[in-house]
């Protein structure tokens, strides 16, 4: 307790510590306009080349998953309290046993070094600096070994093919290089049915025409700032981290990338990993309580509730929807959550319907896109600040304290 003033009075605690930046101060001009996530977007398309926005942007066939994953968080409203001291108020949230400074972290999204220079180092750079997670795609460019040395807090995620032996030896090449959290990705037993990447000439990997030539011709500033630098001190990128050995070319004109038997894929298969990494293990893309219930058998640490950012299977529940079925069947495990999240008030929605943690996508890769290791730091301070913001205005100290006596379902009455 502070002893009391000269009047007699107990001193005025001092104000929480503020994350709010001047959009003017210390920016760079092309970020001075970014106000809030939703803005990345629009500059992010100016930049990159038609098929390398149309695959960050699109999902699959009438992306009526990927709108209602946005859509969901709309139905509910906040119910805040006033009259609280917010002043000592905090965004640390603990996650497997280390203090981040806010409530989310980045997620795993692939061939990000298509979309800004190094681009998986941009994001896990930003990320080390702001002290949250970063979630290494499978699907990247720049090899694994090189993002943990520079962040070694990253998380990995992977895309594991129904194979023992593929499976043992990319786990083994993981654990060698130092990362401590695997992340396996389940829901992808045969890529989704994504037609926007055909509309707009996008594929994996990208096939040399005279189209793909102008798509990168019209956009000088990625084609010098990523592609040349690329190109000049890396030389040509390979997808090197899908399994223990080097993948196909980004660009290539009849090399056909190695997907491996990943319908094969169940759960002896996820046995076989946990046996076998040591470090915490997280299983992404789960939607049904079932399978919550079944991953925590079989000793999993944490769960991602997901359906892909509306890649897959179009017409998934949302992740947001899911959640409160999964936490219950989750027992002791983390229980995060990713998909269509974009604002602070979103961030505290999914923690008080049950989410541990969140993770963020898209907003984030075209940040990178767009100012690179600066703009992903913007953006975190962007989403901090609302999160810190939202907190004050809801009454409550903590993320962890927001909960549903915090929300309303629109047009609906409070849940018990």
């Amino acid at each position: 307790m502070s002893p009391p003033d000269g009047n007699g009075a107990a001193p005025v605690p001092p104000p929480a510590k503020s994350v709010y930046r001047s959009v003017s101060t210390g920016l760079p001009r092309r970020l001075r306009s970014v106000l809030a996530l939703d803005d990345f977007e629009p500059a992010a398309r100016r930049k990159l080349p038609r098929p390398l926005f149309g695959y960050i942007a699109g999902a699959a066939e009438t992306n009526s998953s990927l709108k209602d994953n946005r859509g969901v968080f709309g139905e509910w409203a906040f119910r805040p309290r006033y009259l609280v001291d917010v002043s000592r108020r905090s965004m640390v949230t603990s996650l497997f046993g280390r203090e981040c400074s806010a409530p989310f972290g980045i997620a795993p999204m692939g061939i990000s070094a298509m979309m800004a220079y190094r681009g998986d180092l941009v994001l896990a750079r930003a990320a080390r600096d702001a002290n949250i997670p970063m979630i290494m795609s499978g699907s990247s460019l720049v090899p694994l070994e090189e993002v943990v040395r520079e962040a070694p807090d990253s998380w990995f995620q992977a895309y594991l093919p129904g194979e023992p032996a593929r499976i043992a030896a990319l786990v083994d090449r993981v654990a060698a290089a130092g990362f401590r959290t695997l992340v396996l990705t389940v829901d992808v037993t045969t890529m989704g049915n994504r037609e926007n990447n055909v509309r707009s000439g996008f594929s994996t990997p990208l096939k040399p025409t005279l189209r793909l030539a102008w798509d990168g011709a019209i956009r000088p500033r990625w084609l010098w700032d990523t592609m040349f630098r690329t190109l000049r001190h890396h030389g040509m990128p390979h997808f090197e981290n899908s399994y223990a050995t080097r993948g196909a070319p980004i660009i290539a004109r009849n090399v056909e990338r190695d997907f491996g038997a990943r319908d094969h894929l169940n759960w002896s298969h996820l046995a076989q990993i946990r046996q076998r990494w040591k470090g915490k293990l997280v299983v992404k893309g789960i939607l049904h309580g079932e399978d919550a219930r079944r991953v925590h058998e079989e000793g999993v640490d944490g769960v991602i509730v997901s359906n892909h950012g509306g890649r897959q299977l179009d017409g998934a529940i949302s992740a947001f929807r899911a959640l409160p079925e999964v936490k219950s069947a989750a027992g002791d495990m983390v229980v995060m959550m990713d998909g269509g999240i974009r604002r602070g008030s979103d961030v505290l929605k999914a923690m008080a319907l049950g989410a541990d943690f969140v993770f963020v996508g898209r907003p984030f890769l075209y940040a990178a896109a767009v100012g690179a290791e600066a703009g992903v730091r913007h953006g975190i301070e962007i989403l901090s600040s609302e999160v810190d913001r939202n907190l004050a205005l809801l009454g409550v100290q903590r993320p962890d304290e927001v909960g549903m006596h915090h929300l309303v379902r629109v047009g609906g009455v409070p849940p018990m």
